[in-house]
């Protein structure tokens, strides 16, 4: 199976910007991340959105412009399940704005973490049912994107590993993923797809079935970083790629099989590469994705 040769140079990394928002200890706006990334040729960034609001739209907006990088993806909207009406409606507006954030900054799609429980982030869950849960996702992805279409911006559903099915997603595999799209877009008129993030799906059994499920118009983006043996943390020990057990290469052979041709986007939580100094950790990247990327 015949797959882009990434060990030559970097054109197709990008940097989801979590993975060096926090620098020796210290968090770095935005306007510096981008600096870094294009004093290293990094042509692609994936920014989250309050580390944009912090340093001003206009401003991350004209700065990537100047140094002509693109994004990879916005992250992100979501969080749709709510305890009452105010709360659903709160959700849907938001949502709402994810949307024309991303529209202002060009993203190709909005990544959906889609929620789950409400209350459980905080440590007290609203209601137990995730039957319940996922029917608000479904509803609330249905109303996202009729608003979504209507100004051409694209919605990628990232399922979540199973360890945060309560907290943070109640769409746990791809297939899940690619149900609700098929449910909501059914003859695939576009507009709404997947992110596969290796760190959430790389032990499912059917993944590569269903990434050839999804084909080039659902495979909007492409996230990795690597699972440790073991993992101490669930949110925040994430590796970096090449440290862990994740087949990099396979998963990406899969994914330019059924015709994803994008960028591959280091994502990594992680309390010990935030302990490092941001261009370390950006050269290691880089290092990485021509290594085992």
């Amino acid at each position: 199976m015949t797959v882009r040769d990434f060990s030559q140079d970097h054109a197709w990394l990008s940097i989801n910007t979590a993975t060096v928002r926090r620098q020796q200890g210290l968090e770095v706006p935005l306007d510096r991340i981008v600096d870094q990334c294009a004093e290293r040729g990094i042509r692609a960034i994936s920014p989250w959105r309050d580390q944009v609001a912090a340093v001003g739209i206009g401003r991350i907006a004209r700065q990537l412009k100047a140094h002509g990088m693109q994004l990879s993806g916005y992250c992100r909207g979501g969080f749709y399940p709510a305890t009452d009406a105010a709360g659903w409606q709160r959700a849907l507006d938001d949502n709402r704005r994810a949307i024309d954030e991303a529209k202002t900054l060009d993203a190709p799609c909005l990544v959906l973490v889609v929620g789950s429980l409400p209350g459980a982030v905080e440590g007290q869950a609203a209601y137990t049912s995730l039957a319940r849960a996922r029917s608000e996702v479904h509803d609330g992805i249905a109303a996202s994107l009729a608003y979504a279409r209507s100004v051409g911006m694209p919605l990628a559903i990232e399922p979540l590993h199973p360890m945060q099915a309560a907290e943070r997603s109640c769409i746990n595999t791809l297939e899940q993923a690619l149900d609700v799209c098929d449910a909501l877009d059914p003859d695939q008129i576009g507009g709404l797809g997947v992110a596969v993030d290796t760190y959430h799906v790389w032990w499912d059994p059917k993944l590569q079935a269903q990434i050839g499920r999804a084909g080039q118009r659902r495979l909007l983006a492409c996230h990795v970083s690597d699972w440790l043996t073991p993992t101490r943390d669930l949110l925040n020990d994430r590796g970096m790629v090449g440290d862990g057990v994740i087949e990099f290469k396979r998963i990406r052979a899969w994914m330019e099989a059924a015709g994803f041709a994008g960028f591959s986007e280091v994502e990594i939580f992680s309390q010990t590469w935030w302990q490092r100094a941001g261009g370390e950790v950006l050269d290691t990247c880089i290092a990485r994705h021509r290594q085992v990327v």
